[in-house]
């Protein structure tokens, strides 16, 4: 199923699964098929739901140098996971859409259908721990009056950005707006691209 509250619905599932033991390292155990949407929507949550917590370990003050840098090149290796998942949704996503030609000088989009994806995956996370803050016991009321406050903007956001989206994935089928593919072709993480890495001739 093709909409915005079918992918909310993946992403609140994957974020509550993980809150059940809140740990990095706790294995994924994805309910859907292997390489099908679904199961590709739910891995790109729980990578982006384990980089959450990542970066809260990272900017730990106390946090000991080596460990740190374990945990940043941990959270390279993460974005670049979640960038290879979104291209691959956008692969399944132009498949089933783009059916049929689209009409003469039809539009492209600022951004392809699972790089909007990807935002509410993201806002799935600002959500679920903006609530925890506007109602947590040992936060004083002032602090979780403000949270209340960045809560409603965060919901209005993702009622908006769904509206988006699920409007982009009609027009696309209609053929009222074209869709291509781009790959993001980052290149700290390549060896042959990074003049760190093959100056010195690491990987």
């Amino acid at each position: 199923m093709l909409s915005a509250s079918h992918f909310l619905h993946i992403f609140d599932r994957a974020v509550r699964d993980y809150h059940v033991h809140d740990d990095v390292d706790a294995p994924e155990r994805n309910p859907y098929e292997s390489g099908s949407l679904d199961g590709l929507l739910y891995r790109k949550n729980w990578i982006d739901t384990v980089q959450w917590h990542l970066e809260d370990i990272v900017r730990d003050p106390a946090i000991d140098p080596v460990h740190g840098m374990a945990v940043k090149r941990r959270i390279d290796g993460s974005n670049q996971q979640r960038t290879d998942l979104v291209e691959a949704i956008d692969e399944r996503l132009m498949a089933q859409l783009c059916t049929g030609a689209p009409v003469a000088d039809a539009p492209l989009n600022t951004e392809t259908p699972a790089w909007a994806v990807d935002r509410l995956s993201i806002l799935a996370l600002k959500i679920f721990h903006m609530r925890l803050e506007a109602e947590r016991p040992t936060a004083d009321e002032g602090h979780r009056a403000a949270c209340r406050h960045k809560l409603e903007v965060l919901l209005a956001q993702r009622s908006d950005l769904m509206r988006s989206i699920d409007t982009l994935l009609e027009d696309i089928a209609a053929g009222h707006k074209r869709m291509r593919l781009y790959k993001q072709m980052k290149m700290y993480n390549d060896a042959s691209l990074n003049p760190v890495l093959y100056r010195t001739g690491k990987s």
